[in-house]
């Protein structure tokens, strides 16, 4: 009930605080999928560098694997250079 109150108050009103909150919980969906989709892509970099280090051959997949890293991060900071525009 107080983080209630303290969001109300510096939100401008129980709604805006209510609005505030539906935002900090996207957000959060947001990240926890987000940290999956990085764990999937690390466990696969792993796989592929396991077998590039046994076989000394870089494997076929690693091109498109490192190509969605790269989508992920853009991802992140698209999403990070929003949230710092919403805080402006």
């Amino acid at each position: 009930m107080p983080k209630l109150l303290v969001d109300s108050a510096l939100a401008g009103g129980a709604a805006a605080a209510a609005s505030n909150a539906s935002v900090r919980h996207e957000v959060i969906a947001q990240m926890f999928s987000t940290h999956r989709l990085l764990a999937t892509i690390a466990n696969n970099v792993n796989q592929m560098a396991k077998a590039t280090n046994a076989t000394g051959d870089v494997q076929a997949e690693m091109v498109a694997t490192l190509r969605k890293v790269r989508e992920v991060a853009d991802r992140i900071d698209a999403f990070v250079d929003e949230l710092s525009g919403a805080a402006s």
